[in-house]
């Protein structure tokens, strides 16, 4: 992967997205690899811990999901992979404390305004460095409508979330059996 771009890996749950998306930056080691995930309990930590075991040992990694435009600009590195998109939303989603049962239409449409600007700014940062970055996310909208008002909220941030960031990028891929579909 020679030319700067941004590129969007989607797909299902254990679908190959994260291992098609270090697949393409192999090559490389001047990657910053930032992991939104953080540890809630023994289940997240030992996905976390495969994650870590799969992916490159000379990439750098950096850990964390809020401001990431002033990480990117901070690094000298050129090539970024962001994993993951939907866990990056769910911690956004739980910065502040919030009422997700009683919150209004107007409480929702904020909060997506907020999410989308924390992903404007480190796509707008990405192209002014010139920079390439990949980042996973998942498709959560092909299932059945969540019981739950925060299950629904969750589904539609991510859905719209998904569609704002594809409008930016240079190429996108479905992943289904770990088998890559170039979309865009």
């Amino acid at each position: 992967m020679e030319d700067r771009k941004i590129v969007l890996v989607t797909g299902g749950c254990r679908s190959g997205k994260s291992r098609f998306a270090e697949k393409l930056l192999k090559d490389k080691n001047d990657v910053l690899y930032i992991a939104t995930a953080i540890v809630t309990d023994e289940e997240m930590e030992n996905r976390i811990k495969k994650h870590i075991d799969s992916r490159n040992k000379n990439w750098t990694t950096y850990e964390g999901y809020k401001d990431l435009d002033m990480v990117i600009e901070k690094s000298s590195l050129d090539y970024i992979l962001l994993d993951c998109v939907t866990i990056m939303i769910t911690n956004l989603m739980f910065f502040k404390e919030r009422d997700f049962d009683n919150m209004s239409e107007e409480e929702i449409d904020e909060l997506l305004y907020e999410i989308k600007e924390e992903f404007r700014k480190l796509i707008l940062k990405v192209k002014k460095l010139d920079k390439t970055m990949i980042m996973v996310t998942n498709e959560v909208g092909y299932g059945l409508v969540p019981e739950y008002k925060l299950g629904r909220i969750f589904r539609d941030i991510a859905g719209f979330i998904n569609q704002f960031i594809a409008e930016y990028c240079d190429e996108v891929y479905l992943l289904a059996c770990g088998l890559p579909l170039k979309l865009k």
